[in-house]
């Protein structure tokens, strides 16, 4: 008998892997899958499922037979319904195996890979780490919304904030806000609160620089500094910053293995050999790759203003030109290497079009989302260059979010 369409039933399902996402791809007695957030590997769960055009996806009613790798969050608000760390109950020492294979599995199905060669990247610390959190504001205190909703969770501890930040959200009032974006620089002691829309009735230390969205719309500036890979960084309130400087450190370092081979070839006196480094951001990449390299110019292309700013700030020392351009818009010189890191949505056809136009020997691709990266390797294939490996680096453990950064060769 069929099940009426928005009609919720009960099963009991088999759990055979993570997919993109987070979710639990289960599957039932017939064969029909259903995905389930919260539900691990090896796992036989109950699950209330609802039809869905597509996919049947379900919610977690109780666990029948529980993974090995299944442990009690250590974080109180995790039960409280806080969304932030949705595979706090993976233990420590399975997360990356599980992200590996979700990696894996994007870049066989959707990036048309035959046999996708993942490794893991730089070990980094699971706790006290993020040094930037976007956190929601309700009744001047901030929290993180519950999993699938608006609805905040207050919380007075995160388990994965550096000391610096967790202090603020601890003991910061945040006035009429709906939102704000604290963000610390672990190396200098800098701290800043991004509070929207106005700073109004926040309080906060001493220390800590507070401005408004409305300010930065009237372009006011604000900024803090942090220090990696031997270089200062001015990193603007409103800039895009990886979440954790060891985490921009490990990206560095594996980027640059990734591309040593090309890095390291002679150079011609009269041709300056190029790098092209899209969605750019602050010039990490342009920074640490070409700084002490000389013979090496660099073209930065960067949408973002206050991005474009602290560029050109932290670059001035160095061969580059910094354009303010979205990729897509991106007219790209001929290259020899090319680094890219897009959003969570990737390339796209556009931004991998603007990025083929280059011509590069090797192209490293940094993402930040398992499916745009499969999408993405698809489209270079397509265009003549190879996939040869992927590093996944966790910058997020106790999430489903990852990066992993593969290397691509032209044929």
């Amino acid at each position: 008998m069929n099940q009426a369409r928005g009609q919720t039933e009960t099963a009991v399902v088999d759990a055979e892997r993570l997919v993109a996402g987070g979710a639990a791809l289960t599957r039932r007695g017939d064969g029909r899958i259903v995905l389930v957030e919260g539900v691990l590997p090896g796992e036989r769960v109950e699950v209330a499922v609802t039809p869905r055009r597509g996919t049947d996806h379900g919610t977690l009613v109780r666990i029948v037979e529980p993974s090995p790798d299944r442990v009690d969050p250590v974080c109180p608000h995790v039960a409280e319904g806080c969304g932030g760390c949705d595979l706090m109950h993976l233990a420590i020492p399975a997360q990356v195996p599980a992200k590996t294979a979700i990696v894996t599995d994007a870049l066989r199905r959707l990036g048309k890979w035959a046999e996708p060669v993942v490794r893991p990247g730089p070990a980094l610390d699971p706790w006290g780490f993020r040094t930037t959190m976007r956190l929601a504001v309700a009744d001047g205190r901030a929290g993180l919304r519950r999993a699938g909703t608006n609805e905040v969770v207050d919380i007075d501890h995160c388990a994965v904030a550096h000391p610096l930040l967790d202090e603020l959200i601890a003991g910061g009032r945040f006035g009429e806000a709906r939102e704000v974006t604290l963000r610390v620089g672990v190396a200098t002691g800098e701290r800043v609160a991004l509070v929207t829309p106005k700073r109004d009735g926040v309080v906060l230390p001493d220390d800590v620089l507070v401005i408004g969205a409305d300010e930065i719309a009237y372009g006011k500036r604000a900024w803090i500094h942090e220090e990696l890979a031997g270089r200062r960084w001015r990193v603007s309130a409103p800039s895009f910053f990886q979440s954790r400087p060891d985490g921009a450190e490990a990206l560095v370092a594996v980027v640059r293995q990734l591309a040593a081979d090309v890095l390291e070839q002679p150079v011609d006196p009269e041709r300056p050999r190029v790098l092209v480094d899209a969605y750019s951001g602050v010039g990490i990449f342009a920074g640490t790759l070409l700084g002490g390299r000389p013979g090496w110019r660099a073209l930065c292309a960067e949408h973002s203003r206050s991005a474009v700013a602290d560029a050109r700030v932290n670059l001035a020392d160095l061969d580059v030109k910094i354009v303010a351009t979205t990729v897509e818009r991106l007219r790209a010189p001929r290259a020899d290497l090319v680094v890219a890191d897009p959003s969570r949505a990737g390339l796209g056809m556009r931004g991998a079009a603007a990025i083929l136009s280059t011509e590069a020997e090797r192209i490293v691709l940094v993402s930040c989302d398992p499916a745009a990266a499969g999408r993405d390797t698809a489209l270079l294939s397509e265009r003549g260059y190879a996939p040869v490996e992927s590093v996944l680096v966790d910058l997020f453990p106790h999430t489903h979010h990852t990066e992993v950064v593969t290397r691509f060769d032209r044929v």
